[in-house]
């Protein structure tokens, strides 16, 4: 839980540069696909029954597109810019069926920076093993606003 800590934010806008890159490794195993699916109370047997997914033109379960939506959400909260952003776009493309157990190489960017809208877009490229395009698009971004330091005992749980 997070109460009483305070988290330290992410980089301001005026922190960030153009050309800036992050690369991060992810293999889907079971137990994430059978979190997410039971988060979001999806049954697609698409995702999880191997005999239906056998008779499907994909021949094997599928990892849910937003699944790999939410890693990539999910790394640019924490390392590009990081805590305190928040997304306000994103276009994906999603190449390639991604299979369970498959390992993912993330490659992100920063493209463009609009220091007057607070903004930036960041560029995003999923690549196999085989080094094969399976997801590329950008994600628009506002980075954490700059905050001043707020005293008083009453504010510590938040």
């Amino acid at each position: 839980m997070l109460l009483g800590k305070k988290r330290k934010l992410g980089r301001n806008i005026k922190d960030i540069s153009i050309g800036e890159k992050l690369s991060l490794t992810e293999k889907i195993e079971d137990k994430e696909l059978l979190l997410y699916l039971g988060l979001t109370n999806d049954a697609n047997p698409l995702y999880i029954q191997h005999d239906y997914a056998s008779q499907t033109p994909y021949k094997k379960p599928l990892v849910p597109s937003i699944m790999l939506t939410g890693i990539i959400i999910s790394a640019i909260s924490k390392y590009l810019p990081g805590p305190g952003s928040h997304i306000l776009k994103h276009e994906l493309t999603f190449h390639r069926p991604i299979y369970h157990y498959t390992v993912i190489q993330f490659n992100f960017e920063v493209t463009e920076i609009l220091v007057s809208e607070n903004k930036i877009v960041v560029s995003v490229q999923a690549l196999s093993s085989e080094e094969e395009i399976l997801i590329d698009g950008s994600v628009t971004v506002s980075p954490p606003c700059t905050t001043e330091q707020l005293e008083g005992n009453a504010l510590d749980n938040f």
